[in-house]
């Protein structure tokens, strides 16, 4: 097991600089998910680290030592791919241990190896098989026993689901958080789907067009988001966003004015805001309620979604340009076209200003450090 630390880390192809000032420390054993829209940088800065990518400028360290110029291989890391990477003529037993035979390990040091990773995988039963007789998930299992078995200081996967079916991606979830509380190992793994990032990282990492946007744990990204990307990024379906301005700021929170005249009260420390500056509301889905008492805007039913177990307003208000989502139960009836009033009680709302730097809340919910 190793930490990862990163020190102004930056990535430039010519005068194309893709990675900026990116800073960042992993501790040993943590499970750390890098997420972000795609071409954010986030399979970049993880070959940056494997060594598949030069440093532009900074330093990377791994268990203390400088890695820029040292090769992959004797980075002490092992990469698990999006595409399985397997030998088609060669049994999964074979392709496990590879690795090991090419490195000079002794026949009955790759036996105990290669069977040691196969049972922690539940594919010990399947070692004279050969890749085209697995399922996607059996594959992605040997691409990973065959990292298993160098006995990594960490391991890099770069989006390793994403050819798999939604029912699959499920199961496997789970398959790398057991991985993980197993081997105790650090690990770094990069994703476009929050989803993954929200349920296996101990710390998520969150890149936009190669900046490091917010480092923290899945509550806390999603209970305080830094900013107003963060916020919309974090959070299926995304938070809902309604614009207008400080109407007045005071000891309870900052009061906000839609252009329809209507108003919302946000539990936020006002910091520098003013009167008439522009800012947004950021409300989560779960959180926008049908005739709040006191605050809420007018808005007309577009559509309901319904998914059996919950069910999805959507509508659309002039204060809200991308629309407004609202969770409602799954048996509630609305009417399309029909007018409404959405809102939140001021203690489930978030604030941006016209930078989209978020306002610190008041009132959040017990955060996992």
């Amino acid at each position: 097991m190793a930490s990862v630390t990163l020190r102004n880390i930056r990535k430039a192809y010519d005068d194309n600089e893709v990675m900026r000032d990116i800073n960042l420390d992993i501790q040993d054993g943590e499970f750390v998910v890098f997420v972000g829209p795609s071409g954010c940088g986030k399979s970049t800065l993880m070959r940056m680290i494997a060594g598949l990518e030069d440093i532009t400028g900074g330093d990377l360290q791994i268990d203390g030592t400088r890695m820029n110029d040292v090769p992959p291989a004797k980075r002490g890391i092992a990469m698990v791919f999006q595409s399985y990477a397997l030998y088609p003529h060669m049994t999964l037993y074979d392709n496990m241990a590879f690795g090991l035979k090419l490195a000079g390990t002794k026949k009955p040091e790759i036996d105990v190896a290669v069977r040691n990773a196969a049972k922690i995988l539940h594919i010990d039963h399947l070692l004279e098989r050969k890749p085209k007789q697995l399922s996607g998930g059996q594959r992605q299992r040997v691409a990973i026993g065959r990292a298993i078995t160098r006995k990594p200081k960490v391991f890099l996967f770069d989006e390793p689901l994403s050819n798999l079916d939604a029912a699959l991606r499920v199961k496997m979830r789970l398959e790398f958080a057991r991985l993980h509380d197993e081997l105790k190992t650090t690990m770094i793994y990069v994703t476009h789907d929050q989803v993954e990032a929200m349920t296996l990282a101990d710390k998520i990492v969150v890149l936009s067009a190669g900046n490091l946007e917010q480092v923290g744990s899945p509550n806390m990204l999603y209970h305080a988001p830094a900013n107003r990307f963060v916020a919309g990024f974090i959070g299926s379906p995304k938070m809902n966003f309604l614009e207008g301005i400080v109407q007045s700021v005071s000891a309870n929170g900052v009061l906000v004015k839609y252009e329809t005249g209507e108003t919302q009260l946000v539990l936020v420390e006002p910091g520098r805001a003013k009167e008439g500056d522009k800012v947004t509301v950021g409300i989560r889905p779960e959180h926008l309620h049908i005739d709040v008492a006191d605050y809420g805007v007018s808005a007309r039913i577009m559509t309901v979604e319904s998914l059996g177990d919950a069910a999805y307003l959507y509508a659309e208000s002039s204060v809200a340009p991308d629309g407004l989502i609202a969770r409602i139960p799954p048996l509630e009836r609305h009417e399309k076209g029909a007018t409404i009033r959405l809102g939140a009680t001021p203690d489930h709302c978030h604030l941006f200003n016209s930078d989209g730097q978020a306002f610190q809340r008041k009132i959040v919910e017990v955060l996992a450090a």
